[in-house]
């Protein structure tokens, strides 16, 4: 959605950024009446609502954070370890530098492409761009009228619509997307299970958006408002698997199926930590080595484990060279997708999004959607007869061809941006 269209943003050449922004500011609206049950202290899963708000802003690019408030030391303790700086309404006008300045409504929750939308697009000197009574986007000049319009609207005495009236634009919030008001409990409730929604990743495997997300959004929701952390959760889910791993070295079908399940309930708790780390905004470079490294262990102990069990019913030493193919072929392709997409990544998003830089070819796409975990589901059906062991095969043969496989694929990356360059 461009909030202002490009003949009318180039239309005045006075227009300009300055380095010192963007700022944002976030202010109490004025109710005029309206009753309004959610406060900035409205805990949104797990967090509450302003310091939501502010951690989304920080993400989007915002050096500067400014929340209007009448008793800037009781959001002390909201707003601690942010860069957002709590500040009485008579005192905050002064304390904007110059470059753009964003307002938004406390009871507002962002999206993080809205905020960057917000900050980034182009916007005439001394023309604002209002959307409805949720948030405005100003360049003012040092002595803009919209300054004086400023200090009534960060004191509460007038509506975001006043800067339309001294000749800005007004859009309407349906207009802008990314942009949740939070006037009830009911509207709680729908954007909370929008957060969660928006955690289900483009790339999942069919069954793990049909079945494992779905029981692993119920668990985070019950989660995000413990003191368990991210990694905390990655260990249980770790844990979990390698308690399965044992259970294979049995060729009974009940003890296989009771590994399979454990190895199907690490598949499904794993994804409780990546979401527990975005909802909080806790994502950090360790987590997501520790989730890769964790996922790759718990699937050696299991090849290990149906290895060995094989081979002590057999009386034979064969199954544990297909072991051994299996584990190799693991932790070489770990180690590969590691060291050629993983290493150096100082992404805020996900460490791990797939197996190869380029996913424009065919074969770069089917090799991301084999590197998804829905082969556990054949691990399960075949435990149940007791026949793990066939998984085993499959993975002796296919593991090493899957490491040749993105080998080929990263030397052919490095051809063609050699012959680009």
């Amino acid at each position: 959605m461009t909030l202002l269209s490009n003949e009318a943003a180039l239309a005045d050449h006075s227009m300009w950024v300055d380095p010192a922004g963007p700022t944002l500011g976030v202010v109490v609206p004025p109710k005029y009446g309206e009753e309004v049950s959610i406060s900035p202290m409205t805990v949104v899963l797990g967090l509450p609502l302003l310091r939501r708000i502010v951690l989304t802003a920080q993400r989007a690019g915002f050096r500067t954070i400014l929340v209007a408030t009448s008793d800037p030391s009781g959001l002390n303790q909201i707003l601690d370890g942010t860069p957002a700086l709590a500040v009485h309404p008579s005192d905050m006008g002064a304390r904007f530098p110059r470059g753009r300045i964003v307002l938004l409504a406390s009871n507002v929750l962002p999206t993080l492409q809205s905020l960057r939308r917000l900050r980034d697009q182009p916007l005439e000197l001394d023309r604002a761009c209002v959307i409805g009574n949720v948030a405005a986007c100003i360049e003012p000049s040092e002595f803009s009228t919209f300054r004086s319009i400023l200090k009534d609207v960060l004191r509460g005495h007038a509506s975001f619509g006043k800067f339309a009236g001294a000749g800005g634009i007004l859009l309407n919030e349906e207009q802008v997307d990314g942009l949740f008001p939070l006037k009830t409990t009911e509207d709680r409730q729908k954007i909370e299970q929008h957060l969660l929604q928006g955690l289900i990743k483009d790339t999942e495997g069919f069954m793990s958006r049909r079945l494992e997300r779905p029981i692993s959004l119920a668990i985070t929701r019950r989660l995000v408002s413990t003191n368990i952390t991210p990694n905390a959760m990655t260990a249980v889910s770790v844990g979990i698997g390698l308690l399965g791993a044992p259970f294979f070295l049995s060729s009974y079908w009940g003890y296989q199926l009771i590994g399979a399940l454990l190895f199907l309930a690490h598949s499904i708790l794993d994804g409780c930590d990546g979401e527990l780390a975005r909802l909080r905004h806790q994502e950090s470079r360790l987590g997501g080595i520790l989730d890769f490294w964790g996922d790759n262990l718990v699937h050696v102990a299991v090849f290990a484990g149906m290895g060995i069990g094989w081979s002590l019913s057999l009386g034979e030493a064969w199954p544990l060279w297909l072991g051994g193919l299996a584990i190799g072929g693991t932790i070489g392709s770990a180690g590969f997708v590691y060291w050629h997409t993983m290493h150096g990544e100082r992404s805020t998003g996900p460490l791990f999004t797939s197996v190869v830089r380029s996913t424009t070819s065919t074969l770069s796409d089917l090799m991301d959607s084999l590197a998804r975990r829905d082969f556990i589901y054949l691990v399960v059906l075949l435990s149940a007869f007791g026949k793990a062991s066939w998984f085993l095969v499959l993975t002796a043969i296919g593991s090493p061809i899957y490491l040749g496989l993105l080998l080929w694929l990263a030397r052919h990356e490095r051809r063609n941006r050699g012959e680009r360059a």
